[in-house]
């Protein structure tokens, strides 16, 4: 084996022990398709962000590198969004870096550097790391039966009016599960979510 092709996926390695050192709430995913590793703070703060957007389907951590100006790059995510679009992106400070930028055109893929102040904006983030605490806990079909012919009958509810729904599990438990797996929706920018935040069927 020749040594340089032992080398390739140095870069990759490396990212994938510096990320698996690191240990960021919350813990749990809904669309991540393999494991889900972050090299930082902000990079996991973006991957709350991909599980609330209705237009990713799939995202992966640390998925590839690629060739850049500056050496062999790793982006935070790969992401597959329902139009079929496919983009490399990363978690950065204030602004994407051209030469990364360019690399990755070069390598034939698309890619956003997103900065810090996009992900934090408005209530999105808190919202999402809130619904997140949840993602590994389940709806049972009971509850997400009357649920859901609560919100068909009256159009919309509020949270406060659809506490008493679940009898199997903690209101906000079966909410949140029922928000991520694109059940329900609800509004995620303008506040944080609260009694009277109204929920609606998920519309595709």
């Amino acid at each position: 084996m020749s040594h340089s092709h032992i080398e390739e996926p140095a870069a990759l390695y490396a990212a994938y022990a510096e990320a698996s050192s690191q240990l960021f709430y919350p813990r749990g995913t809904v669309r991540c398709s393999a494991d889900a590793m972050f090299r930082s703070r902000s990079a996991r703060d973006l991957g709350c962000l991909l599980d609330v957007d209705p237009n990713v389907v799939a995202w992966l951590c640390l998925p590839l590198e690629f060739q850049c100006e500056t050496g062999s790059h790793v982006p935070d995510f790969l992401v597959d969004y329902e139009d079929g679009e496919r983009t490399l992106l990363d978690a950065v400070e204030d602004r994407e870096l051209p030469s990364i930028a360019e690399g990755a055109a070069l390598s034939g893929f698309r890619y956003r550097g997103i900065p810090r102040r996009e992900v934090t904006d408005g209530c999105r983030l808190l919202n999402a790391r809130d619904l997140l605490r949840y993602a590994n806990c389940r709806t049972p079909l009971n509850d997400r039966i009357r649920m859901l012919s609560a919100i068909e009958e009256a159009g919309a509810l509020t949270v406060a009016e659809c506490l008493g729904i679940f009898r199997e599990v903690q209101p906000m438990t079966g909410i949140s599960w029922m928000v991520l797996h694109r059940l329900i929706a609800v509004e995620l920018d303008e506040a944080m979510i609260g009694p009277e935040t109204v929920i609606r069927r998920f519309q595709r």
